[in-house]
């Protein structure tokens, strides 16, 4: 079954294909049909998910599975949240909006450069679809003072693991892949998002036997 990815992040669809290959799903880029990203009005991770879902799966006329996902500040008020991937404008790019997120925070430190990653999940049977599945996951960290690591995008140079054995100071960008699958905030999400969809297939295959 082709689905389609509503987004033209080209490191999300690497990692969602990934983590999603054990479904029978074909995901592709919503940019290989020529869809736009979608105006993202909502005040909530959930709400613009579920906006950029629906957006894709009515321009393609297939199911289609997003994610909204951020960085978290406590500290800035939440900041960047659902802004993360235009914090420094509209048009900005993932070392732009880093730079504007060090910018903010030079003043802090110690607890106030806690943070956590927030990622959810939706996959719509098509556009109407007026029961998405819906999941989540959350990844707490902390705020470099300088990006560390050739891996990864977005914020994840700047990103600092929690203090537990073995981690030391590395950030989310000099993560092995599979282990950044494993640890992440889009892992769980999609770990949960996965469960849940072949849940559903399982059941249409049985309700067709």
């Amino acid at each position: 079954m082709r689905v389609v990815l509503a987004s033209n992040n080209r490191g999300k669809l690497r990692e969602l294909s990934a983590m999603l290959d054990a479904l029978p799903l074909e995901l592709a880029a919503q940019a290989e049909f020529g869809v736009d990203e979608a105006e993202e009005t909502g005040t909530t991770f959930v709400e613009n998910a579920i906006i950029k879902a629906r957006h894709a799966a009515r321009t393609c006329g297939l199911p289609a599975i997003a994610d909204d996902s951020g960085l978290v500040v406590p500290a800035l008020g939440g900041a960047p949240g659902v802004r993360s991937a235009r914090y420094a404008g509209a048009n900005a790019d993932d070392a732009a909006n880093r730079e504007c997120l060090l910018h903010a925070m030079r003043a802090l430190h110690g607890a106030d450069r806690a943070c956590h990653f927030v990622c959810v999940m939706v996959y719509l049977r098509h556009a109407d679809d007026p029961l998405p599945l819906i999941a989540s996951g959350t990844w707490h960290g902390r705020v470099l003072a300088a990006p560390q690591g050739e891996g990864g995008f977005g914020y994840d140079p700047v990103f600092g693991l929690e203090a537990v054995p073995g981690d030391g100071a590395r950030s989310a960008a000099e993560l092995p892949p599979a282990e950044k699958n494993r640890r992440s905030h889009r892992g769980q999400a999609v770990r949960a998002l996965r469960t849940a969809i072949a849940a559903e297939l399982g059941g249409a295959a049985a309700a067709s036997d």
